[in-house]
């Protein structure tokens, strides 16, 4: 199906790793023109060197940062003079027991996956509505905003806030042809989980057992049997973010391999 994304200007962030980058890759695939968001100049051209079509533009920045959200929109109007999306996927957790979380904790969580979103969107309102076939956004939160995790609470509580924060924006926008969306992943094996000092490695050294272990049982978990890949989200975010999707918005859709037991 062609998703009549050629020629779209689509914001990414967290485009260097995991979800980000293979959604970046897949918009860049379907003639995208993209603004590549990440903290790492280096790696950022190093995404964007090996994307087809374009131009794509960079902009290393922190997301949680003050005036992120305005200086990510500038650039992309600067690059491609419109914004027709924006995916927001940068991210990241680590396994910590409740009582030891720390406030810096709760807050590095809360500013990634709440605080630094609204103020992207809230720079992006305007510049999405003026898109000629309608702005869109879609926001990567988890499963565990959906049913909490124990072993990373301060994640889990920010992205549940994320799915709520997803649904507000839909009904603020609404109104001036944005949609906006929320796609909730489960365990996905990218580089989150599976790279060095990943949360598969710190769960097996946290149960004294291998990674191996710690895979398979988190597999076990999932109805399909596996962990997904981060090509299949970003097909969903890919769908979302393009106007194929054009009478979707305010919804989390799961893309768990179905280990969230619920119809919402």
């Amino acid at each position: 199906m062609d998703l009549e994304l050629a020629g779209e200007s689509i914001v990414v962030t967290g485009a260097t790793s995991g979800i980000g980058r293979a959604t970046a890759e897949r918009l860049a695939a379907e003639g995208a023109r993209l603004t590549l968001v990440a903290r790492t100049a280096e790696r950022l051209q190093a995404v964007a060197s090996v994307l087809p079509g374009g131009p794509h533009a960079t902009i290393a920045v922190d997301v949680t940062a003050e005036n992120a959200g305005p200086q990510i929109v500038r650039a992309a109007l600067d690059r491609h003079g419109r914004i027709d999306a924006v995916v927001i996927a940068a991210g990241t957790s680590r396994l910590t027991p409740l009582d030891e979380l720390t406030p810096a904790d709760w807050d590095e969580q809360w500013r990634l996956n709440v605080l630094g979103p609204n103020a992207l969107l809230l720079a992006a309102a305007d510049a999405l509505a003026a898109a000629p076939r309608g702005g869109r956004a879609v926001l990567v939160s988890s499963s565990s905003g959906k049913r909490p995790s124990m072993s990373n609470v301060a994640y889990s509580v920010t992205k549940a806030a994320q799915l709520s924060l997803s649904r507000a924006w839909a009904q603020q926008l609404a109104d001036r042809g944005v949609r906006v969306n929320a796609v909730a992943p489960g365990p996905i094996d990218s580089e989150l989980w599976m790279a060095p000092g990943g949360l598969a490695e710190q769960q097996a050294a946290a149960a004294g057992t291998t990674c191996d272990d710690v895979v398979a049982q988190a597999a076990a978990k999932v109805p399909l049997g596996r962990l997904g890949t981060p090509d299949e989200i970003a097909d969903v975010i890919a769908l979302l973010a393009s106007p194929r999707a054009g009478y979707v918005t305010g919804s989390a859709w799961s893309t768990d391999g179905g280990s969230v037991p619920g119809i919402l």
